[in-house]
């Protein structure tokens, strides 16, 4: 699955889930431009990433800001000669609320971010990738895609979005070379929850208890993901959602209801466990 020589923006990338995609990608022999709203932590990851003898630029942006997100594009070029890869990954989370209780602007700044910032991204870089002669864009969604939570009514509905919008994609710049495909992650744990399940490890045993494959994901997970879609191995693959769960939305829910009762009636289980995030 050779990707050297290539060049890549990665928004979101200063850490979590994007931080481990750039790294992938870098340690593959791919130009990284990392895109981040958080200056400090983005210069010291491509610095890093520089740092181990790979290729890294980074470059504070609000993708929320269409100006913003041009400006990207035209700095990824200039830094490394050619676009062949969008990794759209940057979201908010801060964003919980029904449709009765969340605000005009909190629906504004998650659609701007989520959802408007993807189409404007790859827009731009479209052009850049045809003259390469085709390229692949990768959008972050989430099992909130196919899936609602209580209170998540902004981020259900944006991720949803996300993998309407590459399919339209898919089909639009088909014709060109460029594929567009999307990942719904499940749980990933990534260094800013695993501090917290660090002290709170009935939260973290419980979490696994209840995947298939009684584990919680990690960042290196979805990076693994993104390097195949990008790659050429798949090169006949477009439109497409890859779920990245392992295996937590493919179960009946009485199935983990039934080992949730087995958990809690085990001497495993705490008195003061919480209800874990999902």
């Amino acid at each position: 699955m050779s990707l050297s020589g290539k060049a890549a923006i990665v928004t979101g990338g200063a850490q979590g889930i994007g931080r481990a995609i750039a790294w992938r990608l870098a340690t593959e022999g791919v130009a990284v431009h990392i895109a981040d709203t958080q200056t400090a932590k983005g210069e010291a990851e491509a610095a890093a990433i520089r740092a181990d003898g790979f290729s890294a630029t980074f470059q504070t942006v609000d993708v929320s800001d269409s100006d913003q997100v041009q400006a990207m594009v035209d700095a990824a070029v200039e830094h490394h000669g050619r676009l062949d890869i969008l990794v759209n990954n940057a979201a908010v989370m801060d964003v919980s609320g029904t449709s009765e209780d969340t605000s005009a602007e909190t629906w504004d700044h998650g659609f701007a971010v989520m959802v408007r910032a993807l189409s404007t991204a790859s827009a731009r870089a479209v052009p850049h990738m045809r003259r390469v002669g085709g390229g692949s864009i990768v959008s972050i969604s989430s099992v909130h895609g196919f899936l609602a939570s209580d209170s998540a009514a902004v981020y259900d509905t944006c991720k949803h979005a996300v993998i309407g919008l590459t399919r339209g994609m898919a089909v639009d710049f088909g014709p060109d070379g460029v594929r567009a495909n999307a990942i719904c992650p499940g749980m990933i744990v990534t260094e800013v929850r695993d501090k917290s399940w660090q002290r709170e490890r009935d939260d973290a045993v419980f979490a696994e208890m209840y995947h298939p494959i009684r584990r919680v994901g990690r960042p290196r997970d979805i990076a693994a993901g993104v390097s195949f879609l990008v790659s050429d191995d798949a090169a006949f693959i477009t439109g497409h959602s890859l779920v990245i769960d392992g295996g937590l939305t493919i179960q009946l829910q009485d199935s983990v209801a039934a080992r949730a009762r087995e958990y809690f009636r085990s001497d495993r289980a705490d008195q003061s466990l919480r209800t874990p995030p999902i």
